[in-house]
């Protein structure tokens, strides 16, 4: 496990600044590990200290979240908070966030058993598409000489099965020796052949958010459905790796660890959690907002769910909020959720500075991310430090005097300064270095870049 520096050293990969808040989480999932090693008595007793994040849009809120998820691969599902006041919403309640996050515990178990069998998998796999390929030739035999009373009551018997001869059995062997090898050098991937795949029964509602299929209802009743498909080697490889690896997986161990995983591993994100933080009205949307909030409130503060895998406690899942707080204040939350998130972290505003880093440093950087887009069109693109430099100046600028959208503004003006780039690129010259400078930035962005014309790098 991870130590709080190692994970703030993680997330300093993706994510400029905001110590403050990668520290909170670095130590809240240390305190995850922390807990598991002492005894069970007192382990039951020590709960997730949750934590709200406070700040503008785009300024790394989400992805700490998300980040930190992925460093334990825990279950973690992101949900709005503002979907729970729609007009008319008449989907699923607030518990659906916890049958989500259960959904994406399995689909971790799913991948990680499917690791395992992997190589079993795609091993039968192919000996399956090759007895497609290659069916066993058998010699014609003479019909067996049946009875009419036999044959009206089908009874008759079933007649033997051919036999292969010798040099039939050696020829065979040498045919599928040789199919196995054209397999194995990609040779057959655009051959048609026919498969049998099982039919996925209708979904059905049980109320409360449960969605299961009748075939999950009925279980060995309802007898499983299948149709033949017509399909390319490629895909039909795919489908039998698919069917021989669940052959090999236990899905009741697989929906029992994915239960204890959400349980006590599980990170929800609660998104816009400002939006449903309303002033003291009497009336109007605020009650909505308030309502919302003592729905959530029961699941922050633990509480039993139930899901199609069985019922889940929340009591110990860590639970992150974030909100920009621009017009409402986490004062204006309802006392008894506040005291729920005791931890508390201000993210800044993005500086000039702060965009130039975003450019060059993280692993994800949007420039890296352009020049691996136009690489596949033979177009090696670079840029340098003054045009980095000009590009965090436009961003900032462009935040400044108008909405502040944090880093995606960086997108929005890289894709209108390399849109010409982007458009007349196709592929089909020579590879080309293209270095976008400081004067290319200026010629591009200095009339768009005016009052009058930024309305061109907003979302």
């Amino acid at each position: 496990m991870l130590t709080p520096k190692q994970i703030v050293e993680q997330l300093d990969r993706y994510i400029i600044g905001q110590d403050d808040a990668k520290r909170a989480v670095a130590v809240a999932l240390r305190n995850r590990y922390r807990r598991s090693k002492l005894p069970e008595d007192i382990r039951d007793e020590i709960t997730p200290k949750n934590i709200i994040m406070v700040g503008p849009t785009g300024v790394g809120k989400t992805e700490i979240a998300r980040r930190l998820a992925k460093l334990v691969d825990a279950p973690f599902v992101k949900v709005e908070a503002t979907k729970f006041t729609e007009v008319g919403y008449v989907g699923r309640d607030v518990e659906s966030m916890v049958r989500d996050l259960v959904e994406d515990a399995i689909r971790i178990g799913k991948a990680r058993s499917y690791e395992k069998v992997q190589l079993i998998a795609e091993a039968a796999a192919e000996q399956r598409l090759c007895d497609i390929l290659m069916p066993i030739s058998k010699t014609k035999t003479p019909p067996v000489q049946q009875n009419p009373l036999q044959l009206l009551l089908g009874a008759g018997q079933k007649p033997p099965e051919p036999q292969q001869t010798e040099e039939e059995k050696q020829k065979f062997d040498a045919a599928r020796v040789e199919v196995l090898e054209k397999l194995r050098r990609g040779e057959l991937e655009e051959e048609t052949i026919e498969l049998e795949v099982e039919e996925r029964g209708n979904e059905a509602f049980l109320g409360a958010g449960i969605e299961v299929s009748l075939q999950d209802i009925m279980g060995d009743f309802a007898p499983k459905k299948h149709k033949r498909r017509k399909v390319t080697v490629t895909e039909g490889r795919r489908i039998l790796i698919q069917q021989e690896a669940d052959k090999r997986i236990d899905m009741d161990e697989i929906t029992r660890q994915a239960v204890m995983s959400a349980e006590q591993d599980g990170i929800i994100f609660i998104d816009e959690i400002d939006k449903i933080a309303g002033s003291n009205q009497l009336n109007g949307p605020d009650i909505s907002r308030e309502g919302v909030q003592r729905d959530i409130l029961p699941i922050v503060e633990g509480s039993t769910v139930n899901t199609k895998y069985g019922a889940v406690k929340t009591d110990f899942m860590l639970f992150i909020a974030a909100g920009a707080f621009h017009v409402a204040k986490v004062s204006d939350l309802i006392p008894e959720l506040q005291g729920r998130f005791p931890i508390r972290v201000q993210l800044n505003d993005l500086s000039q500075e702060d965009f130039l880093k975003i450019l060059t440093q993280p692993q994800n950087a949007v420039t890296k991310q352009y020049a691996a887009l136009l690489s596949a069109d033979n177009v090696n693109l670079q840029f340098t430090d003054d045009a980095l430099r000009e590009i965090s100046i436009a961003a900032f600028r462009a935040n400044e005097s108008n909405e502040n959208i944090g880093a995606r503004r960086l997108h929005t003006i890289i894709e209108n300064l390399l849109d010409d780039i982007s458009f007349n690129a196709s592929g089909d010259h020579p590879v080309i270095d293209v270095v976008i400078d400081a004067a290319y930035v200026d010629t591009q962005l200095k009339d768009n870049i005016s009052d009058d014309n930024i309305h061109k790098y907003i979302l």
